[in-house]
């Protein structure tokens, strides 16, 4: 069909041009010449080397400051940090164990998580014998 419209056009165009149309690709963005090397992105997409001494490092929680004209929060020592935040990576106790304990002698944060897991598979269960019929 390509040929037909090109010997249409034959008379008007020369030949050498309508190779160029045909092998050109016009659905890039780019402008069709990219760099060597490059696979798009930014113009510089390389970690940049870090500007800050170790001191500063080492005495400031760096990029945790959200505001304009704030500063980098500084590290306090340990003792100036709630309790809480120190066992926020503890392992907790999977649904398999707690069910092999006994329920009535389970803390109330054990017994609250028993709970809301046991709630958590019955439901998937419910779902999954659902979904196979």
């Amino acid at each position: 069909m390509a040929i037909n419209h090109i010997r249409c056009l034959g008379g008007f165009i020369p030949i050498k041009e309508i190779g160029g149309l045909l092998g050109r690709r016009t659905f890039s963005a780019g402008g069709g010449k990219a760099k060597k090397g490059s696979k798009g992105g930014g113009a510089s997409d390389a970690p940049k080397a870090s500007i800050l001494t170790k001191e500063v490092k080492s005495t400031t929680v760096v990029g945790a400051n959200i505001l304009k004209d704030g500063a980098d929060p500084k590290i306090l020592p340990d003792s100036e940090y709630p309790d809480w935040l120190w066992h926020l990576l503890d392992k907790r106790t999977p649904l398999s164990e707690l069910r092999r304990k006994n329920i009535e002698t389970l803390p109330y944060e054990d017994l609250k998580r028993f709970v809301k897991l046991d709630n958590r598979a019955s439901i998937k269960e419910n779902n999954s014998i659902k979904a196979k019929n």
